[in-house]
């Protein structure tokens, strides 16, 4: 049942100032935490700010709270709600890969700061790996990699695990597999109130679900038990093309994704992509294929068009694989999402606008800057699988055709240059959005890993599965820790569902 006065009391905190926010890194050493907590003038401080992967999510908050383990998490979050009436709002952070300023950051409140939960266990006896959400998934396969075993997760090695998996997750073994939350056996997660608890297709099954593809919403998942299977070796690498093979590329893709079902150990990313530095548009295909096999069957074609530049495909581990996605951190990153159709149709309108948007881009931006536009199948596996592993609330399994996952992607250098890169990244989106729906090709779903902060992924997971994550939210997180406290990411209380007040009006 919600307590209405505790309700109250919480939404009384939406009125945060800064001195607030300061005293509630005071109540954090009140609590026994004083060695786990950095402030503005510490170099530890300086550098967990400073290691966020775009420079516009580098905001400095009152202090960072770096827990060890899942009771220093516990201990805090029991801290910040008692130290009501004041503003104790927090973000949390994993690997800190989300370009949305404020979606694991915050300026008026404590950064709760997983990074040093990072460690992976494997047990050989239930062939699971428990991998802590402060980890990145270099680490992981580093990790696993050396034992001959592997577990789906994501493909660059610098993003963290806990965001890639409340998301959703895509993953090289996707086809294969199943997303990367679909294979998550059981989740530790520390609830509103402070307590530990487990969620598995067993226990706590409703939550279990939710937090496949909710987000942030529930509670701070410090830890996940990941369904391991034989590793060893699989081909992989990038093939960079000049641009005059892009009518080809793209159209091989639209086969290629037709067929994806037909050869699961087969994953394809492909690019549009431009370094001002490099004079022309390139067009990059990302090929793996999970097993030990070279050049298979199902890439002969993208590896035979003419205008190759470069091909740095290889038999190696996933660690070596996932280095090469590796992205630094030394520019501001605008991206978003769409999903349609697979349609030629769209993937060539796409690359007409990116096109444009590069040649207005080198007139107008100023320092160094790149753009990319990302393309990748989604077969009809990925929402089939997630039923058989117990459910996920993304909605996938509604869909029974090939779709298309789209993501533009611009980096750039100046703060003052915000607004051109993030409106050419916006006018991208949206002129595509609405070309695929001229057309009868356009998809509702929308990826929480890549969405902006201006779209709705939960809202477009399906009115069900919004109503399962509403109910799940009222049955946890009663007082609304993690909608009033937790400002960052995308927030349930602000999906409208038919009949229901939303959650932050109760």
């Amino acid at each position: 049942m919600v307590h209405l006065a505790s309700v109250a009391v919480i939404a009384a905190l939406l009125t945060s100032s800064k001195a607030a926010s300061s005293h509630c890194c005071r109540e954090l050493s009140k609590a026994g935490l004083e060695d786990k907590i950095s402030y503005p003038d510490d170099e530890a401080y300086k550098q967990r700010i400073g290691s966020y992967f775009s420079k516009a999510a580098q905001i400095p908050p009152h202090c960072v709270f770096q827990p060890h383990d899942r009771d220093d998490v516990s201990a805090a979050i029991k801290a910040l709600v008692a130290a009501q009436p004041e503003p104790c709002q927090f973000a949390v952070r994993s690997g800190g890969h989300n370009s949305i300023p404020g979606a694991s950051s915050i300026s008026d409140g404590v950064n709760i700061d997983l990074g040093l939960m990072n460690s992976t266990t494997y047990h050989s006896e239930n062939g699971t790996a428990t991998v802590q959400s402060g980890a990145v998934w270099g680490s992981v396969y580093s990790t696993l990699d050396k034992l001959g075993v592997m577990v789906v997760g994501g493909r660059s090695s610098t993003v963290g695990t806990g965001g890639l998996v409340l998301g959703g997750g895509n993953s090289f073994y996707a086809a294969r597999k199943g997303l990367v939350c679909d294979n998550v056996a059981q989740f530790e997660v520390v609830l509103g109130n402070g307590e530990i608890v487990h969620a598995n297709s067993q226990d706590r099954s409703d939550l279990f679900q939710v937090l496949k593809g909710g987000g942030n919403n529930f509670g701070i998942v410090t830890a996940m038990d990941l369904k391991t299977f034989e590793g060893g070796p699989l081909w992989g690498g990038n093939v960079v093309y000049s641009q005059s093979a892009a009518t080809e590329i793209l159209s091989e893709f639209v086969q290629f994704a037709d067929k994806l079902g037909e050869d699961p150990y087969a994953s394809l990313i492909t690019l549009d992509a431009f370094l001002p530095d490099m004079g022309e548009p390139m067009v990059v295909n990302a090929l793996e294929y999970t097993k030990q096999v070279e050049r298979p069957d199902p890439f002969k074609n993208f590896l035979s068009f003419d205008g190759k530049i470069s091909d740095s495909t290889r038999i190696a581990n996933m660690t070596s694989l996932t280095n090469e996605w590796e992205v630094p951190n030394t520019y501001r990153v605008s991206f978003s999402t769409l999903t349609t159709k697979n349609d030629l149709r769209v993937l060539t309108k796409a690359h007409e606008l990116w096109l444009a948007v590069v040649q207005r881009l080198k007139t107008e931006a100023k320092g160094p800057w790149e753009s990319y536009q990302l393309y990748q199948p989604m077969p009809p596996t990925f929402g089939k699988d997630a039923i058989t592993h117990g459910g996920n609330v993304l909605g996938l399994d509604r869909f029974d055709e090939t779709l298309i996952l789209y993501e533009p992607y611009l980096s750039w250098t100046y703060p003052e240059q915000d607004d051109l890169f993030n409106g050419r990244a916006k006018w991208l989106r949206d002129e595509l959005s609405a070309f695929a729906k001229s057309i009868g090709a356009d998809n509702e779903y929308v990826y929480l890993d890549y969405a902006d902060a201006d779209q709705d992924p939960l809202g477009s997971y399906g009115e069900e599965n919004v109503r399962k994550m509403k109910a799940a939210a009222k049955k946890y997180d009663p007082k609304g820790v993690f909608q009033k406290l937790l400002p960052g990411g995308f927030k349930l209380s602000k999906v409208a569902e038919p009949g229901e007040r939303r959650h932050d009006d109760l």
